[in-house]
């Protein structure tokens, strides 16, 4: 990993972020390819898909909607231990999703006068599930039971066909799915299936979603920009990123094992290191150079480390530390701090904030029970992980009686002849004219 010192110096978060700048133009191509993809298959449906699937997943002529007999066959001979480890990981996510849906709250305008905020879940879900470079039956957890929490009631999964299982699903992404009572589950992957999700497919009897969510790399994130507006979407979680705030105190060790934690995801992965202390920035580098050399995708972790997103960052002490966390607004920051606990209220720009040096990324991974849906590519300034909120609608629901609205009516004249909309005044003079002839023959 190259070190950058930028001690000394007064910086803009602008010079920051410059400093280690992020894979813009590959995003900036991918989102090119990925619109062509997802039109292609909004106008030529399945036909579309098995060309992708032949083209990035070396499968035809599989069964693009998953028979219920593949899924009855992954959940009953997945390991017992990654079984177990999934119902526990289920059991966590539900209780801390549950948290995130509100109550409904009533404002009482008045004496008959009432706004109602309630939220709503989306009708249909579709959920997006990885399978190149890994597998991931965590994230079908970590999608799902969200929307499930939310009380979503139709839910499509899509995860791309595997050449090593015959075209099928990755079989544990099945076993998680059964686990769930997920029963429409499609065998397609990438900006194919995003497109899939949002516009459907009537050749496979797949409905459009209302929400698409689940991470993926930077051409599932772009095809969620290509369907914006026709669906809603989650965050663009692209290529993972992890930042790490530590001082002289930290075991560097500790911090090599989980900048490789997450460059073993994919070579454009991102790596980052933010301390004050140029000791430990050595004792990191060589650790790194150490495990990085000895893990098993030694390859992938050495083209993430060795690339521009990744680094180790000098500088001059917290304050500078803070602030370039928050203009870098990384997807996950872990703080290897003596005060770990209490400074993390100073850190607000972060998809999510692992505290303390017990505290690692693989821990929400897996089983924290937070989401590991997150926000990349400085999104979490502006936007939130995945969670029961991403399939929920905020909705007003607004109730007046005649004593309310009359108690509001000149107001309301006032404001619609000031902007000159008079009908916006006459709908309100509407609901009296009769109330105010009776009131005139009863003198």
């Amino acid at each position: 990993m190259r070190t950058i010192d930028l001690r000394g110096r007064h910086l803009a978060p602008a010079d920051m972020l410059a400093a280690v700048p992020r894979a813009t133009q590959a995003r900036a191509e991918a989102l090119a390819v990925a619109t062509r993809i997802v039109e292609d298959v909004r106008t030529r449906g399945e036909a579309a898909l098995r060309e992708q699937a032949a083209t990035f997943d070396k499968v035809e002529d599989h069964a693009i909607r998953v028979p219920a007999e593949h899924l009855a066959e992954a959940a009953a001979s997945i390991d017992p231990e990654v079984r177990h480890a999934l119902e526990s990981a289920i059991d966590r996510v539900r209780r801390a999703s549950a948290a995130q849906v509100p109550d409904p709250q009533i404002t009482q305008m008045g004496p008959g006068a009432t706004i109602t905020q309630r939220w709503q879940p989306v009708t249909r879900a579709g959920v997006y599930i990885p399978g190149g470079k890994a597998v991931y039956p965590s994230s079908v957890v970590m999608n799902v039971v969200p929307a499930q929490v939310a009380g979503v009631g139709s839910i499509a999964l899509a995860s791309p066909p595997q050449a090593d299982h015959d075209g099928r699903v990755h079989p544990t992404i099945l076993a998680a799915a059964a686990l769930l009572g997920i029963d429409e589950v499609y065998a397609f992957g990438g900006a194919g299936a995003i497109g899939a999700l949002a516009h459907g497919v009537a050749g496979l009897g797949l409905d459009p979603v209302d929400v698409v969510s689940g991470p993926g790399n930077n051409y599932v994130a772009s095809a969620k920009r290509a369907v914006a507006g026709v669906v809603g979407t989650d965050s663009e979680a692209g290529a993972t990123e992890i930042l790490i705030v530590a001082d002289d105190s930290a075991d560097a060790d500790l911090i090599a094992a989980d900048l490789i934690s997450q460059a073993e995801h994919d070579e454009q992965a991102s790596a980052v290191l933010v301390t004050d202390s140029p000791g430990l920035a050595d004792r990191v580098a060589a650790r790194v150079a150490e495990r990085a050399g000895t893990t098993t995708h030694a390859q992938r972790v050495a083209a993430a480390l060795a690339g521009p997103q990744s680094a180790i960052v000098l500088v001059d002490d917290r304050t500078m530390a803070e602030a370039f966390s928050n203009a870098y607004a990384p997807e996950h920051l872990e703080l290897h701090l003596t005060d770990a606990a209490s400074a993390a209220a100073r850190f607000t720009s972060a998809g999510a904030v692992f505290v303390g040096d017990q505290t690692p990324v693989s821990l929400g991974d897996y089983m924290a029970g937070s989401n590991h849906v997150l926000p990349t590519g400085g999104q979490a300034r502006y936007a939130a992980g995945l969670g029961a909120y991403t399939f929920l609608r905020p909705q007003q629901v607004i109730e007046y009686d005649h004593a309310a609205l009359t108690l509001v009516r000149e107001g309301v004249v006032a404001l619609a002849n000031a902007e000159i909309l008079p009908a916006h005044g006459d709908a309100v003079e509407a609901r009296f004219t009769d109330r105010d002839a009776d009131a005139e023959a009863a003198e």
